[in-house]
């Protein structure tokens, strides 16, 4: 039966590669074409099309090919003109003023008349940040224009924020999808259903979503950026994306050369394709090329300290489950030594603000006296807390739920769907629950948001409900302090106290880890792992003949 369901799989995606190159390439032979369509499976799923309302790392890459904002970032996370090809910043640092390009144009839609598009003006960025402060739209995003007091067209080509006060890090809050630029007379048509019928200037156009099924974008003929000779970006022709749920399933199409991109690592495939000690296995090295660097994620346990239970209330349990397992061994033995342990701060590796001695190391023999504190104060002798991971983190819930073990503590594992856990999380449904939080812009303050009380979820990201008058009077006061070497050492201390409080329990800093066929080329890497196929090129892959 198993064998079956392989079988129908690839038929039904060669079915859909087939009518995609039929689709994309008109007569041509789609051998010819082949080499045009770069191929990849999101198995988390496509949420929306919407730069308003993209939250999600996978949300991000998609509406990265659709849309452009101001600025954009390069893969050492470098802010690069974009949209505006230059700008300027007051001495006091309050006022940003841009200058825009000229040759920058939506996609082509039949609401722009007889040409079918129009040139992106200043105007086009008040509608789109006023739409990203509409309290009836409600977008996630919004909150990237707290610091803002005012924006205005000065006129056709320049554009211009004002702060409430300086903050340094601003600039690169506009590199967000959130502050991408959308036409107004196209979101008005469609309201609601624009998250699936984008308009954006982006080097991709969209053609076609089913969801969970496929999503597939078309060139940008007129798209504004060239490479460093001049050649018109981007190369490819067209993405497609498919959406398996199943990462097994995932690699079986990679390693058949059905898809040309792999993102990861899981479980069930990781073993097969890399060594012990993170290098990829020979038997896949003449077809797949592997590239790892540096990831601004923190992937960590947290808790909902507004829980009535009383093993989450208590700060000898929190600290037990962090000095309780070893970090090293799990990275080694779940990750193939892909990654770091976190033995630090929430803040990763690689941001200012991060300080490796504020953190918890290996100590069982302590959590077990905490333990055993907790329960002499309380006595409750078996001591019994719920842990919710979604499926593909199992292995490590299930990895530190036997350490705790050992330990004298008891954790059930609950396994829920990545979108019920995050709807769960948000709304104070789980005790205590594993999450990631990814960089969006290189400050570390966009992680010590999380810790902030202003920022209670369900209205901001702080899960824990942690509320702490120090952390709150420090926070405040990094957005006065323009010297990064300054407002660093107030990023560990809000970091320190919040590791004191042991509201989290950091798990390992990642590291951003990509399989490609031997034919792409171009697809690099960086500290975010946004998707970025400007630059891509893909030629016939000989492996698969």
């Amino acid at each position: 039966m198993i064998k079956r369901f392989k079988q129908h799989l690839i038929h039904y995606l060669s079915i859909s590669c087939i009518m995609l190159l039929a689709f994309s390439c008109g007569n041509n032979k789609n051998s010819q074409k082949d080499h045009l369509v770069f191929r990849y499976n999101e198995y988390a799923n496509i949420n929306t099309l919407d730069p308003a309302f993209s939250r999600t790392l996978q949300d991000n890459s998609v509406c990265n090919q659709l849309f452009n904002g101001l600025v954009q970032l390069d893969d050492k996370l470098n802010i690069l003109p974009c949209i505006a090809k230059n700008w300027s910043i007051s001495e006091d640092g309050k006022t940003y003023t841009f200058n825009l390009r000229r040759n920058v144009y939506f996609h082509k839609h039949s609401l722009f008349g007889k040409d079918s598009t129009r040139q992106v003006k200043a105007q086009d960025f008040t509608y789109s940040l006023n739409r990203l402060r509409d309290e009836k739209l409600a977008a996630p995003g919004g909150w990237v224009l707290n610091k803002v007091a005012n924006f205005k067209a000065v006129n056709d080509t320049i554009f211009e924020i004002s702060l409430k006060q300086p903050f340094p890090a601003f600039i690169g809050l506009l590199t967000m999808k959130y502050c991408s630029v959308v036409p107004k007379e196209i979101v008005e048509h469609y309201g609601t259903e624009f998250r699936s019928h984008p308009i954006g200037t982006g080097p991709f156009k969209f053609k076609r979503w089913e969801e969970n099924i496929k999503l597939v974008f078309r060139r940008n003929e007129h798209y504004f950026e060239t490479d460093e000779h001049g050649n018109q970006l981007p190369y490819l022709e067209a993405i497609a994306l498919t959406f398996l749920p199943d990462k097994q399933s995932e690699f079986l199409q990679f390693a058949q050369g059905n898809i040309d991109y792999l993102q990861g690592l899981d479980a069930s495939y990781k073993d097969e394709l890399l060594t012990a000690d993170g290098r990829l296995r020979d038997k896949y090295a003449k077809s797949i090329n592997m590239t790892r660097g540096p990831y601004l994620n923190s992937e960590y346990l947290g808790f909902y300290l507004d829980s009535e239970t009383p093993e989450i209330q208590s700060k000898l349990i929190r600290k037990a489950i962090n000095y309780g397992f070893d970090r090293k061994k799990m990275m080694m033995y779940l990750r193939n030594g892909i990654g770091n342990p976190a033995n630090g701060g929430f803040i990763p590796m690689g941001l200012p603000g991060y300080d490796s001695s504020i953190g918890f190391s290996y100590q069982p023999e302590k959590a077990k006296k905490l333990i055993n504190q907790f329960k002499k104060e309380t006595g409750i002798s078996n001591p019994e807390i719920t842990l919710v991971t979604s499926s593909n983190y199992l292995s490590f819930c299930e990895f530190i739920q036997r350490e705790l073990e050992k330990a004298g503590l008891k954790i059930n594992v609950d396994v829920m769907p990545e979108a019920t856990l995050r709807s769960s999380r948000s709304n104070g449904k789980v005790d205590m629950f594993r999450s990631s939080w990814v960089a969006d812009y290189l400050d570390a303050e966009n992680y010590l948001s999380i810790f902030y009380s202003k920022n209670f979820a369900p209205d901001g990201s702080n899960y824990f409900h942690f509320k702490n008058n120090i952390v709150d009077s420090l926070y405040n006061k990094a957005f006065t302090i323009s010297n990064i070497d300054e407002r660093k050492h107030l990023y560990t201390s809000i970091d320190s106290i919040a590791m004191e409080n042991a509201i989290m329990v950091p798990l390992f800093y990642d590291e951003v880890v990509r399989f490609t066929r031997k034919n792409v080329k171009g697809l690099g890497s960086n500290p975010i792992n946004m998707l970025d196929f400007k630059r891509v090129t893909k030629s016939i892959d000989k492996t698969t003949e």
